[in-house]
């Protein structure tokens, strides 16, 4: 989606870009929350093409094929090829080959979901953190306020190994961030404070 086509988006549907990070981060897993609609993609899309974050979303290398392979590149997929290198060798864990996906490059920001659906989920998947302190790169909390009408990027967390601490700090940010459908919607009730 190009620059143009995300300011469209937004005057047409009255949202405003919260861009006061200004493109500091071109190396971070990126939170993608709430996910209670299919407009998230399209508003997040948006936000990130008026940014100009050239955000990436994996998937199975087996998806890069025909006939789906150049719509998913298109979209910003990267394939994942979770296979051992070597006979005898174990299959890599998703983080691992995620880690190695950040160690080879050296721009990179990686969009993920943490509830993994559009219905009620009160645990995140926490895979997000384990990547980001593994590959050495901060957590930028991006996020669609509906209620304001707002996109962007609040901030960004340094994972700091104490994950307790950090995953309560990324929930305060949450919590009062309105979704599309506030009922599907929740923080990981684990680390609420």
């Amino acid at each position: 989606m190009g620059k143009w086509l995300g300011h469209l988006i937004f005057r047409l549907f009255g949202w405003t870009l919260d861009d006061h990070l200004k493109n500091s981060f071109r190396k971070c897993v990126m939170i993608a929350a709430p996910h209670t609609s299919n407009w998230d993609f399209i508003f997040a899309r948006a936000a990130f093409a008026m940014m100009e974050i050239p955000v990436r979303f994996t998937v199975k290398k087996e998806w890069l094929r025909f006939p789906f392979g150049g719509m998913m590149n298109a979209l910003g997929a990267i394939g994942i090829d979770r296979s051992p290198r070597k006979p005898g060798e174990q299959r890599l864990s998703m983080t691992e080959a995620m880690i190695r996906l950040f160690n080879g490059r050296d721009e990179l920001v990686v969009l993920i979901t943490p509830e993994g659906t559009r219905s009620l989920r009160t645990k995140w998947k926490t895979g997000f953190y384990h990547v980001a302190a593994g590959a050495g790169v901060p957590i930028a909390l991006g996020y669609l306020d509906y209620k304001k009408k707002i996109a962007g990027v609040g901030k960004l967390i340094y994972p700091s190994g104490d994950m307790q601490k950090d995953m309560r700090e990324i929930m305060q940010f949450y919590q009062n961030i309105c979704p599309r459908y506030p009922e599907k919607f929740s923080i990981d009730t684990d680390y609420a404070s």
